[in-house]
């Protein structure tokens, strides 16, 4: 085995957790790929021979190169409005490979969508300490922050990924099973278990962005607006419970990008009315947050 042979083996040996880093700091598999590979290229400019810890290294390198790319999409922050449009989301969505499929799996849309709400460093004290236990006098060199300082990004961004309900406990829980028996109902396409869980005189309204071709923008009545949702189930699966504005709510977000929230108004233990919100400068108001 030759000299690079040998260094191939010992970086391949570590993909799979800068792989795991990477998207969790960048939210997008392409993104997370093109990081691992310039930290490659990189680890070829080196004395690999010299690096103690080639694990901690790697990761530092991913790490730097994500926070450069997170401060860059803040600064050319992209404007949703320049996003697809609701369906192209939705059919741009293929099955990706196992191995992608199991990445993605491990964390959930709501979690990618609220992380990238966070400042970068944030964002990168958070993910490292708290998915991948790497110590903060680890991370403060990265961030350009003391260890205490970097301790307090990733508290704040945990109290930030908590957001703040706008009900009790107790109520937030009682509204999460009526949300969470819409959505399991809509999934499968069940009109009786969705009627079950609406107020006979319902009211949908929804974002031009959202409605089908030929579709109203506001239905009116348990029949008309259980119907409309069970013809979307395929929508449905592509959705997650989270917190938004601080009530139970739903968030659709392919591999993480975030193209329609389903804001509710609960009554008497069910949905009187919801709107589906899909319009860029709406979207970009609504304070989101995951949902334990």
């Amino acid at each position: 085995m030759t000299e690079r042979d040998g260094l191939t083996e010992r970086f391949e040996a570590q993909r799979g957790q800068l792989r795991a880093v990477a998207y969790r700091m960048l939210g997008s598999l392409d993104d997370a790929e093109d990081a691992v590979q310039e930290a490659w290229l990189r680890l070829g400019r080196v004395d690999a021979d010299g690096v103690d810890n080639l694990g901690g290294w790697l990761r530092t390198v991913v790490t730097r190169i994500c926070l450069d790319v997170l401060r860059s999409r803040r600064s050319r922050r992209e404007d949703l409005a320049e996003q697809q449009v609701l369906d192209q989301a939705f059919r741009a969505q293929e099955s990706p490979p196992e191995d992608e499929a199991l990445l993605t799996e491990s964390v959930s849309r709501a979690l990618l969508v609220v992380l990238d709400t966070l400042d970068p460093v944030e964002r990168v004290a958070f993910v490292l300490h708290d998915m991948f236990a790497v110590p903060f006098k680890e991370i403060a060199p990265i961030v350009g922050r003391t260890p205490v300082t970097t301790k307090k990004l990733a508290s704040r961004a945990r109290h930030k990924l908590r957001g703040t309900p706008a009900v009790p406990a107790a109520e937030l829980a009682r509204h999460r099973q009526v949300v969470s028996a819409f959505l399991t109902a809509a999934r499968a396409g069940d009109l009786t278990a969705i009627l079950a869980v609406l107020a006979p005189d319902v009211v949908r309204r929804a974002d031009p962005a959202a409605v089908p071709p030929g579709g109203a923008a506001e239905v009116r009545g348990a029949r008309a607006v259980a119907e409309g949702t069970a013809a979307l189930a395929h929508r449905s699966r592509l959705a997650e419970l989270a917190l938004v504005n601080g009530a139970v709510g739903v968030i659709v977000a392919p591999r993480g990008r975030l193209v329609c929230v389903l804001a509710f108004v609960i009554v008497d233990g069910r949905i009187a009315e919801y709107d589906v919100i899909a319009d860029p400068a709406r979207l970009r108001r609504l304070d989101l947050a995951v949902l334990d």
